[in-house]
């Protein structure tokens, strides 16, 4: 890799909360994008299918084989091994991303939806709260639930340029945008009171992001249709929104205090995902 990391070019909005994080987090955090980010270019870019499978096999093998020539295979097996990364939740992530090589890609269920969204972004949230050191069982919940959030809210807010790439993981239309919003929110939601059991000086970055990426989601609601949002291009958050969620992240800070921990953490949608996946196998 040279000086500017993939989490500098493709995730402004986590790149942004990791300003908060210590130098040493930050780059072990770095190295995990690296990695899922790599294995997802595979997958986007262009070119015919037998080559995207080809490369992704390859990655995939020299990831078992842990090929040090590779640099970014290198950083992520030395993550594996300092935070006890279960395998698989990596064979998770390659699993979601295989199901994106396909010359069509439709979901058509909402289960269906929760499983790719768990393999393909609660896996990375689930990493990520390994690096935070992070060891209760709902924490780990916590960090797959606001995976789970962000990966709805990039489909949401992806709805055309999916489709420009035969994907189709919601139907484009206006009212379901909203509804997979609805429970992106609930995923969202579900994450927050988590965040206590993560080491109180990591705290702020987590919540940054999840504000901030959350935020992503209201600004796909304003445009209050398809039209509106067809013809808005790529929606986020821009750098004064971004310092005022950093802002509104302190009062989440503060609540977060005060928050009971007596919630319960696994809501119906885990229990559909867990049909699949076995969450404890992962912990």
């Amino acid at each position: 890799m040279n000086e500017q990391n993939y989490l500098s070019i493709y995730a402004k909005s986590f790149n942004w909360a990791g300003f908060f994080l210590p130098k040493q987090v930050y780059s072990d955090c770095s190295n995990l994008y690296d990695f899922c980010r790599y294995i997802d270019n595979i997958a986007d870019e262009k070119g015919d299918l037998d080559t995207k499978l080809k490369n992704f096999n390859t990655f995939k093998e020299d990831f078992k084989l842990k090929n040090e020539n590779n640099q970014i295979i290198k950083n992520m097996w030395a993550l594996i091994n300092k935070f006890g990364i279960s395998q698989k939740i990596i064979d998770d992530l390659f699993d979601g991303v295989e199901a994106d090589i396909k010359s069509k890609v439709e979901i058509n269920t909402d289960k269906d939806l929760y499983v790719y969204s768990y393999r393909v972004a609660g896996t990375v949230g689930l990493m990520m709260a390994k690096i935070l050191n992070v060891k209760e069982r709902s924490a780990l919940l916590g960090a797959i639930d606001l995976g789970i959030a962000m990966q709805l809210t990039n489909i949401s807010r992806d709805v055309i340029e999916d489709e420009s790439n035969n994907r189709f993981y919601i139907k484009k239309n206006f009212d379901e945008i909203k509804r997979i919003l609805k429970i992106a929110d609930k995923f969202y939601s579900n994450s927050f009171i988590s965040i206590k059991k993560i080491p109180f000086f990591l705290r702020f970055s987590i919540l940054v992001a999840r504000r901030v990426y959350r935020q992503i989601g209201n600004e796909i609601l304003k445009k209050g249709n398809l039209e509106n949002y067809n013809k808005s291009g790529k929606i986020y958050v821009n750098n004064l929104g971004k310092v005022l969620h950093t802002v509104l992240s302190i009062g989440d800070l503060i609540k977060l205090y005060f928050v009971k921990e007596d919630k319960k953490l696994t809501i119906k949608e885990h229990e559909i995902i867990m049909q699949d996946i076995e969450y404890n196998e992962r912990f």
